[in-house]
């Protein structure tokens, strides 16, 4: 599905990544971990045409997307979730949904609408309100669905873990193990190791830019002191 190899992202002077190579299959669940200042959220930006890379290559399912244009991208079935959710706050739940279906236009979405609607139930009942009146986990689920409005095939998801309470994450990470169900393959940027162990399949730890670390949930599951290590904790 997703092939990034090599990859290399400056910030001027800054390598925030440094030959990053990540593979994703069709309908996996694959988490990159690291600490604050690993380059994880720079990987997904680059991915979504957000950030661009100064040498390596993105491509997805065989056809090269780097240096496209993000809304192309998005085109092409890529949907990103970014880190602080990213709604807008003056907008209404139905409004902030039907932006996400914007590369859509002249589409019938009322069957994608009716399909997220169904998935977060927490925000279909506050349809009409505006997005800053939604609680901080609302927030994420209305983030999530206008991703899915897109009708990726890949979701890229940041952070989502953040500012949220611990049993709202797992509520979060739930939907998440949901949309991957349905048929959309999950990269997602996360933090918190051991939340992620328990829904991705494949691993990555980013650190100071570089992969220092891959390999299949079980592998990390019995590396936990490793882990640690790596992320700092």
């Amino acid at each position: 599905m997703l092939e990034v190899t090599n990859l290399n992202v400056r910030y001027g002077s800054v390598e925030a990544l440094r030959d990053v190579s990540i593979k994703v299959e069709a309908g996996g669940f694959v988490a990159i971990l690291g600490a604050n200042g690993a380059g994880k959220s720079t990987l997904l930006r680059a991915i979504s045409g957000i950030a661009h890379a100064a040498s390596g290559t993105i491509t997805l399912r065989g056809e090269p997307i780097g240096g496209l244009a993000a809304e192309e991208i998005v085109r092409r079935g890529v949907s990103h979730v970014p880190e602080g959710r990213g709604i807008f706050p003056d907008l209404t739940v139905n409004e902030n949904l039907m932006i996400g279906a914007y590369v859509r236009r002249g589409q019938d979405v009322s069957a994608d609408y009716g399909r997220v609607m169904a998935m977060f139930p927490a925000i279909e009942r506050r349809e009409r309100q505006l997005g800053y009146t939604l609680s901080g986990g609302e927030q994420q689920m209305l983030a999530i669905g206008r991703a899915l409005m897109a009708a990726p095939r890949l979701l890229l998801a940041d952070e989502l873990s953040l500012g949220l309470a611990p049993i709202i994450v797992k509520q979060v990470f739930a939907k998440l193990d949901e949309v991957r169900k349905a048929g959309i393959t999950v990269l997602v940027v996360e933090q918190n190791a051991r939340l992620a162990m328990k829904f991705a399949d494949y691993l990555y730890v980013l650190k100071y830019g570089r992969v220092v670390m891959e390999g299949e949930r079980e592998k990390f599951q019995h590396s936990a002191a490793l882990v640690d290590a790596y992320l700092g904790v």
